[in-house]
């Protein structure tokens, strides 16, 4: 059976930021913590080492696959600091393209530093991957 490695932690955030690497990168990573709690209403959680998670959504897939993950999240690692939104969504792309400054993957949307984003285009990527996943994964 696939066993998810990214689970929800009782690590603290507050002491994961403190061991960022770089100062500059360790005040990013609170300024993040910061627009993600506003913007979302939910506390901080770490999900497996690295991911500083908000809320949480079980998904199924038909392939039967399924686990919990945050709804939305950031990682600031060494190379660059990784968002994490709901893939797939088409409204995400249209975002992205105000974003400013930024390479993307699936899941995942990297920056170098907060400074080269809009951070209000940030909250509007927040606010449409937690309606597009509890849309699309709604609680029972």
């Amino acid at each position: 059976m696939y066993e998810l490695k990214t689970k929800e932690t009782n690590n603290s955030v507050i002491e994961f930021i403190e061991n960022v690497e770089g100062p500059k990168k360790r005040e990013d990573a609170y300024r993040l913590l910061e627009i993600f709690t506003e913007t979302t209403g939910y506390e901080a959680k770490m999900w497996g080492p690295s991911i500083i998670g908000f809320g949480t959504y079980h998904y199924k897939y038909a392939s039967g696959h399924e686990g919990d993950a945050p709804l939305v999240g950031f990682s600031p690692r060494k190379a660059k600091i990784s968002l994490y939104f709901a893939p797939g969504e088409e409204k995400r792309e249209e975002l992205l393209k105000d974003l400013g400054k930024h390479t993307s993957g699936k899941a995942c949307v990297y920056i170098n530093k907060v400074a080269d984003i809009d951070v209000d285009v940030l909250k509007a990527l927040i606010n449409q991957s937690i309606a597009f996943l509890q849309e699309t994964y709604p609680t029972s």
